[in-house]
């Protein structure tokens, strides 16, 4: 009997790189069959990658209303589908998590982040506000949690098992890039590469702040891809004078993320130490990707990444408060190309080797298979 897997998001599009690039695509590849449900800015549904990807379409006005609205929407579809296995993504589906697993199926939680501590970094809310709301939604996340068959992570934290005591079980599947997810190609010589690179998320916790007055100082060139929130910071930090540095690409996908690279000489993730961010036991997606890239990287200086970098001798740890700092590794690695271009094999071998998607595979696969 062939096991029917339906992936659940109120949050990410049918095109999420986690969710239907590596998740969906690879459990379709292995015989499941695989649906993804997902709320979207139009209504549609296709077959892409052997998975059966629908898009619903429900108009919000708030926060609110999505958490709601969607919930409500996705439940509705879920149960249309009749899956073996439900596998959502977002915190607030928790909220249909049991009335599904009351249906007599297989339920999991792909905990993409900590959301506790996530909830207590939450810009918009009084400190004293964010910590009590972060308690209740740690409560009710291992209320869940306790109930349902299994809880996905991508990492440990601090050293510890975030859902140990508070989920059935838990298996940690990382964001490690898929092998042919960025293939190098007509690449440019090192020598003759001449910008700074930083693709991801662009908030001010990432360090992007620090970053633009860092590269600023030694005049060099920025490339920043990825989308601007809140709204907002693009328009505050176009009122810096450093921001001339910066070539916004916006969001790219996959091709265009290697003509980026291939532009240049070193990827930066100078993630403040603020929130998770410090405490967890795992890179950003980011840097595995410039790893795989062949890009030397300059990385915060976390516990973890220090010892990754010790290890691997893939890049250069730094204060990312520091923009001196920052600055003077730049100018290193722009100094020495040679050893930069010794630095980035270093990282591309080791995610060839040790992290990458295929290894992460066999993890999702052998999770799916001990639940049947």
């Amino acid at each position: 009997m062939c096991l029917k897997i339906c992936h659940l998001t109120s949050v990410h599009s049918v095109d999420d790189v986690r969710i239907f690039e590596k998740e969906c695509t690879s459990v379709a590849a292995n015989g499941f069959e695989v649906i993804l449900i997902a709320s979207g800015d139009t209504a549609f549904e296709d077959i892409k990658n052997g998975v059966r990807r629908i898009s619903l379409y429900v108009p919000v006005k708030n926060r609110l209303q999505r958490i709601i609205r969607r919930c409500k929407s996705l439940y509705k579809k879920a149960l249309q589908v009749n899956a073996d296995i439900y596998h959502f993504h977002d915190p607030e589906l928790l909220l249909i998590a049991l009335k599904l697993k009351r249906k007599g199926k297989r339920v999991i939680f792909d905990s993409h982040e900590f959301y506790g501590e996530q909830i207590r970094e939450k810009h918009y809310l009084p400190k004293i506000l964010a910590n009590v709301i972060a308690e209740i939604y740690m409560k009710y996340e291992a209320y869940v949690c306790k109930r349902i068959d299994a809880v996905v992570q991508v990492c440990t934290i601090e050293g510890k098992d975030y859902f140990e005591g508070r989920a059935v079980k838990s298996v940690i599947i990382t964001n490690a890039p898929a092998i042919g997810e960025l293939i190098q190609g007509n690449l440019v010589t090192f020598e003759d590469r001449k910008c700074i690179a930083y693709i991801g998320g662009l908030i001010y916790e990432r360090g992007i702040t620090h970053l633009i007055q860092a590269v600023a100082k030694v005049k060099g060139k920025l490339i920043l891809c990825g989308n601007f929130t809140p709204e907002g910071y693009q328009k505050e930090l176009m009122t810096l004078p450093e921001y001339s540095v910066v070539d916004y690409r916006g969001f790219l996908n996959v091709n265009q993320i290697i003509g980026v690279l291939n532009e240049c000489f070193v990827g930066v993730s100078t993630l403040l130490h603020v929130g998770q961010y410090p405490k967890l036991d795992t890179l950003p997606t980011k840097v595995y990707e410039y790893m795989y890239a062949g890009l030397p990287v300059i990385i915060s200086d976390t516990p973890y990444a220090k010892s990754m970098v010790d290890r691997y001798k893939f890049g250069i740890c730094v204060d990312p408060y520091n923009i001196d700092e920052i600055a003077d590794a730049i100018i290193y690695l722009n100094n020495n190309k040679s050893l930069g271009e010794r630095m980035g094999a270093n990282g591309r071998e080791a995610v060839l080797n040790e992290f990458n998607w295929k290894i992460e595979e066999r993890k999702i696969l052998a999770l799916y298979n001990s639940l049947i």
